[in-house]
């Protein structure tokens, strides 16, 4: 197998024909010819079902993930199209109570005429005794947005199926590089492509893989009924995009790194967590699971006026609520209503150079 740079500039490309592009354009249609009276064989017909560009990048995704990957518009069209697939009326669904927010608002608010029974617990644990018993689905995400906690995927998921339930793995925070929660025995695995996968900030997107021939037949019948499409020209613009992401991890990564190391012993910096550290609570199962570090990381300062006047000082950093692109950014998470204390951040580190982006952090607090 080719390694994570290589796959991630070649993967789901065409075979290369004298006078064509590298990476063909993206296809615009919403009927398709038919050729004759009647539809041909398994050739697109009509533009909600199916578009090759959308399997273009969906081959190369899979290839990152492990297994075959159906694209969506949005990280929480992945998350609404997963739930909507596998769950049932009355089924009990296991969540992490420090996850994404929006996850838990949209199984509250428009999952609630399925009747469901939720069980929450922390990322981090501990799983009680008989959580999974008579679950339909357990959903996990690790690394915890925002607050970075890793569970052990294989040693969940090994107790999960026994008890017969499925297992997702919201993989947004790791990304595909990153983690491959299909080769830990997960069934499926989901991520918001909008942050690093497509890393520039300017996309949204989302995806969804599994390996089971008929769970991902439920997946795109979902997609196809309820239209939750990727637009052909975005989703070229990701694959194109995707050719960097090896490149761009690294780089965050060194930065996270070398911002948690400098932030740790700061006066004003308190809480700061990130997987890659070997003195973080998490490092050890996470060194376990992940394949490489991420460039997200969390610290606390005072308050919000604190968080307030470090964008405001910074030159190199912004106030954005999302994570993944070449800009670094921070995000106080309490203002969306995360339980968090006020100061409470989570930075993601850009592609600036290292050493700038570290004196303009500390130039800022100072």
């Amino acid at each position: 197998m080719y390694g994570d740079g290589t796959r991630c500039v070649h993967g789901g490309e065409t075979e290369p024909a004298s006078g064509e592009p590298f990476m063909p354009g993206p296809v615009f249609a919403a009927p398709y010819h038919l050729g004759g009276s009647d539809r041909l064989g398994d050739s697109d017909f009509y533009g909600r079902s199916g578009n090759p560009t959308w399997r273009a990048l969906e081959t190369a995704i899979g290839d990152l993930d492990g297994g075959q990957c159906l694209l969506l518009p949005s990280g929480m069209a992945a998350i609404g199209t997963l739930l909507r697939a596998v769950l049932h009326a009355g089924d009990v669904l296991v969540l992490p109570t420090d996850g994404y927010y929006a996850t838990r608002e949209f199984v509250r608010i428009e999952l609630s005429e399925l009747h469901l029974e939720v069980r929450e617990v922390p990322t981090a644990g501990p799983f009680p005794d008989g959580v999974f018993d008579g679950a339909r689905l357990v959903l996990l995400e690790t690394p915890s947005n925002p607050g970075l906690d890793v569970c052990d995927i294989a040693a969940l998921a090994e107790r999960a199926h026994a008890a017969g339930a499925l297992v997702a793995v919201d993989n947004t925070t790791a990304t595909p590089l990153g983690q491959r929660p299909l080769e830990l025995g997960a069934d499926a695995v989901l991520a918001s492509d909008t942050k690093a996968l497509c890393g520039h900030s300017d996309l949204l997107l989302g995806h969804v893989s599994v390996r089971d021939e008929d769970l991902a037949r439920r997946l795109v019948r979902v997609r196809t009924l309820s239209g939750a499409i990727p637009a052909p020209f975005e989703t070229w613009l990701a694959h194109r995009s995707m050719a960097t992401l090896d490149l761009r991890l690294a780089r965050q990564a060194e930065n996270a790194a070398a911002l948690a190391e400098a932030l740790s012993g700061h006066r004003a910096v308190s809480g700061v967590r990130w997987p890659g550290m070997p003195s973080d609570p998490a490092h050890e199962v996470a060194g376990r699971q992940m394949r490489r570090w991420g460039g997200v990381l969390r610290f606390e300062l005072r308050d919000a006026e604190a968080v307030r006047r470090l964008v405001s000082r910074s030159r190199l950093v912004s106030g954005a609520t999302s994570f993944g692109g070449v800009h670094s950014t921070v995000d106080r998470r309490a203002q969306w209503g995360d339980p968090v204390p006020e100061g409470f951040v989570r930075f993601s580190a850009g592609c600036e150079d290292t050493e700038d982006l570290v004196a303009d952090v500390l130039a800022a607090l100072d």
